[in-house]
């Protein structure tokens, strides 16, 4: 293990202080990017305790909705995070690609050591094979690689073939994607821009102007119920792109689909699914979200979203712990979501994002700044804030406060 770590490490730290592929002496088949990102976090929350004479422990779905083990009371953490992103491609032949593209973190400080199953937690593959490697744990920290892309494609003339590990994006809207069966992210994820992937085997047939027709099945390794398997018909029409739906979902039937669009210059989106489940185990559920955009004059701009999810909500918030699917893409069944972005100045981003979730009393808001220090270099900060009362599940949710510096080589 010791040499195979060595050989691991030589590669993350050595690739990305090779010479640019566009240099000379360097292969021009070869593309290699990504960037170095430090982090630090600090999270409060309040850990409350279960009823008296209850008999549930803490952690428990019935208790505080935390996990086991957590100290009572308002708590604060501090999180250190430290991440090199390598994206690797190999144009083999004009018709033949091969994608690696990967994260190596290293997490240390409060949560590894206080939170039980932490390291578990972050040691998670749901991919049909298992690519995650817990490379050290110690007390207080430890070092995690993963693979997030890891794929073939061929491509010729109209169609494309890719299998492996991909991100199949069918998702429309900036905040909500219920068309996104395949790899839904968290809106509430500041740490992951690019977003995860599946494994999976895609199809497409590119059919003339903004058609085309994708298929697409990602086998679940333990249980082929709850594998997905879906296709997609893409066409425009009277300025709209327009996609529809249909498929297998984790035992549910999923139909639906999207469009984009524009009326008087702001742009106007929307996805629709309804899944109905095969095995009369659980309630249909039904998902609309509609959003529109807007650039103003001044530069600001704005998009807003309203989010209706028949079956939505969450009986508990655990902290930091929290996965979305397309069936249940939301903590509430309605939401309302504003976003506003500014260039303060060429080298000064500001944004904020709010979420009202009316039936849970409750809101959230996230501002954030960029400043671009030098060429490839930048600074970010950004808070994320629960404002809920008493009875709401956000009632303990925490605040966050982060700022990252990035290099991106």
């Amino acid at each position: 293990m010791r040499h195979s770590t060595t050989a691991f490490f030589l590669i993350v730290v050595l690739l990305p202080l090779l010479p640019n592929s566009s240099e000379a002496g360097w292969r021009d088949d070869i593309r290699i990017g990504g960037y170095f990102q430090g982090m630090g976090v600090r999270i409060s929350a309040e850990i409350p305790e279960p009823e008296a004479g209850s008999g549930i422990p803490a952690g428990h779905p019935d208790g505080n909705g935390m996990p086991a083990g957590l100290p009572f009371g308002e708590q604060t953490w501090w999180e250190y995070r430290f991440q090199n992103r390598l994206n690797l491609r190999w144009f083999a032949t004009p018709e033949l690609t091969f994608t690696w593209e990967m994260r190596t973190r290293i997490f240390a400080g409060d949560l590894v050591r206080d939170i039980p199953g932490y390291a578990s937690g972050v040691d998670v593959d749901d991919g049909f094979v298992d690519l995650s490697w817990m490379i050290t744990e110690q007390d207080d920290w430890l070092l995690h690689y993963i693979p997030d892309r890891f794929y073939g494609e061929w491509a010729r003339g109209s169609w494309s073939v890719r299998a492996g590990r991909q991100r199949i994006n069918w998702g429309i809207n900036t905040v909500t994607n219920p068309n996104d069966l395949f790899n839904i992210y968290s809106f509430y994820d500041f740490d992951y821009p690019e977003r995860p992937g599946s494994d999976a085997i895609r199809i497409q047939r590119f059919s003339g102007f903004a058609s085309r027709m994708e298929v697409a099945v990602s086998p679940d390794r333990h249980n082929l119920e709850n594998s997905v398997a879906a296709a997609l018909y893409a066409f425009n029409t009277r300025g709209y792109d327009v996609q529809v739906i249909g498929g297998y979902y984790r035992e549910r039937l999923a139909v639906g689909g999207g469009w984009a669009g524009n009326i008087r210059g702001a742009g106007f989106k929307g996805e629709v699914m309804f899944f109905g489940d095969a095995n009369q185990n659980r309630n249909n559920n039904f998902i609309a979200s509609v959003s529109a955009d807007y650039v103003f004059t001044s530069g600001v701009f704005m998009i807003g979203e309203l989010l209706y999810n028949k079956e939505g909500g969450r009986e508990q918030f655990q902290l930091m712990a929290e996965a979305f699917s397309p069936d249940n893409p939301s903590f509430s069944r309605y939401q309302v979501t504003m976003q506003a972005s500014y260039s303060i100045t060429p080298l000064l981003d500001g944004a904020v994002s709010a979420v009202w979730y009316p039936d849970e009393s409750a809101f959230f808001v996230s501002p954030s700044v960029t400043r671009s220090l030098m060429t490839d270099l930048d600074l970010q900060l950004l808070a994320q804030i629960f404002l809920a009362g008493d009875e709401s599940v956000f009632a303990n949710a925490g605040n966050v406060i982060a700022g990252s510096l990035r290099y991106n080589f």
